[in-house]
């Protein structure tokens, strides 16, 4: 027998036997599948239709009408104005959620300036640009003021003006200004990048809070932590 012949053969047995095993897959799964009887529901004895157990008792429920429970305790008392005491808020848990204080409003021909190269002259003072600006919100220390430190005399004011030029290092400041030049010095808050100058010189104690300022707190908390003017000589 030739190769094509063989060929022929093997695909011809490969039918037959594909066939043959589609015949018994067809014939296992009538074997297999058995259908369940379904129980007729049981007619009434008076030839009616058919009822669920359970239905008879739930319509007889809903037909009952509703009663009323409590009416007089569900009804709010009666309350006398006279009796009614308004009494303080209590204080807030935390400084976290009190409200920040409010900005000092600016002149409107205000604006806020770059002033670069600003020199101290004392501890919140500075000159930059032929302008003399005094931080806003605080007290400046005098440069011939001396301090006193358990018994120790050292000049202060000559520190607290070294220390403000140390922490300005020459950086430009951003102030709000107005827009003419004035040959008297001006009060100004400025800031150093995001850092409020005032801020910063009252937390370390180089500066004095004015009693009408935002710095109160800070000057408080450099007095306990002893720093600068309120602490040893630096």
């Amino acid at each position: 027998m030739d190769r094509p012949s063989r060929i022929r053969l093997a695909v011809a047995l490969a039918s037959l036997e594909l066939l043959a095993g589609l015949l018994l897959i067809i014939q296992g799964g009538a074997l297999l599948s058995v259908d369940r009887p379904v129980p007729a529901p049981s007619p009434d004895i008076r030839g009616k239709r058919p009822t669920r157990p359970g239905a008879t008792v739930l319509d007889a429920q809903w037909r009952v009408p509703a009663r009323k429970i409590a009416q007089d305790l569900i009804a709010p008392p009666q309350l006398d104005s006279s009796e009614i005491e308004r009494i303080e808020p209590r204080p807030p848990l935390s400084e976290l959620g009190l409200a920040v204080p409010p900005k000092t409003p600016m002149p409107q021909d205000w604006r806020e300036v770059l002033l670069y190269a600003p020199i101290a002259s004392s501890s919140a003072i500075f000159e930059s640009m032929g302008r003399t600006v005094v931080i806003s919100g605080v007290q400046s220390i005098a440069t011939d003021k001396t301090c006193s430190f358990h018994d120790v005399v050292w000049p202060c004011g000559q520190r607290a003006r070294a220390a403000f030029n140390s922490w300005l290092r020459g950086r430009a400041l951003n102030c709000f200004v107005p827009p003419e030049v004035d040959r008297f010095a001006i009060a100004a808050p400025c800031r150093l990048g995001r850092q409020d100058v005032g801020a910063w010189l009252v937390s370390n104690g180089w500066a004095l809070s004015l009693p009408s300022g935002i710095y109160g707190k800070a000057e408080v908390t450099a007095m306990d932590t002893e720093m600068g003017i309120f602490g040893p000589p630096r």
